[in-house]
């Protein structure tokens, strides 16, 4: 059981190197900056929401999700 924790740390901590160096290099720069993102800027008052890009991620981890489901 234990092991089978300590993969999965292991594999988190790869993924977080590796997205952390993809954003590093620029390639993530749109992330953020979509259509559907929120920014709302008034004297004194500033409001970001990023919805499009939330929906997007959302999507993407619940397709790793039913992809890790269905190979464990």
């Amino acid at each position: 059981m234990g092991n089978a924790m300590s993969n999965w740390l292991i594999l988190l901590g790869i993924a977080a190197v590796v997205i952390g160096l993809i954003a590093k290099t620029g390639l993530l720069s749109w992330f953020g900056h979509l259509p559907g993102d929120l920014h709302i800027k008034r004297e004194g008052f500033q409001f970001y929401f990023p919805l499009a890009s939330m929906i997007i991620v959302s999507i993407m981890l619940s397709a790793l999700a039913a992809i890790i489901r269905r190979f464990m």
